[in-house]
């Protein structure tokens, strides 16, 4: 089932990795026959999140509607794989997976996963320049750093910004079928799949 869907704000959040989430999930396209999810901004600190690169984004969701979602987003933010998250928010995630809720990350969103410790023992991936910092601080994560996403059902991790496009189209690929995945790709003028992987980008 995907039709309740909630994008975690964390402070510092990047706008574009949010943006991504958004795009996907957010936009009413029914008119189009397309599926229209019930979506929600969720705060996870206070009730007015930092973005960046300056402006603040406010909510009247949070953590409570987490309860409802049937996929949960983590975008990415500043210091991810440095900072600590909410106690409140990894219990959260913890009880969303364990009632059959699916999670996505984007980029170092993955740090949240792996600090709720939902990425023991899982395959999992995020953005290339982090993946040897997100190894070492969860080692009983098995990290693919070459990848564009890894679906661990019910946790899915991805790489960098634009490869959280891929992961979400994936997602509704996966349970609603490519008709519906390929409309939105359209809509948004996005390859509905791409090959390949991270090593294409990663500096040599």
């Amino acid at each position: 089932m995907l039709k309740n869907v909630a994008a975690v704000l964390l402070d510092n959040v990047h706008p574009f990795e949010l943006g991504v989430v958004c795009e996907v999930f957010g936009i009413d396209r029914s008119e189009e026959g397309l599926p229209a999810y019930d979506f929600a901004l969720v705060a996870a600190e206070a009730s007015s999140v930092r973005a960046v690169p300056g402006f603040t984004i406010s909510t009247p969701y949070g953590l409570d509607r987490l309860e409802e979602a049937d996929l949960i987003a983590i975008p990415v933010g500043d210091d991810f794989h440095t900072r600590d998250f909410p106690p409140a928010l990894l219990e959260a995630l913890r009880q969303a997976v364990a009632r059959g809720a699916r999670v996505v990350s984007v980029c170092v969103g993955a740090f949240v996963l792996g600090a709720a410790g939902l990425l023991d023992g899982r395959r999992c991936t995020t953005h290339w320049r982090y993946a040897a910092a997100l190894t070492e601080r969860y080692p009983k994560a098995q990290v693919e750093p070459g990848v564009l996403y890894v679906d661990e059902d019910p946790i899915l991790t991805s790489a960098g910004t634009s490869a959280g496009i891929d992961a979400c189209l994936h997602l509704v690929r996966k349970i609603q079928g490519s008709d519906v995945a390929n409309a939105i790709a359209r809509r948004m003028v996005v390859p509905p799949h791409r090959e390949g992987g991270q090593a294409q980008y990663i500096e040599r």
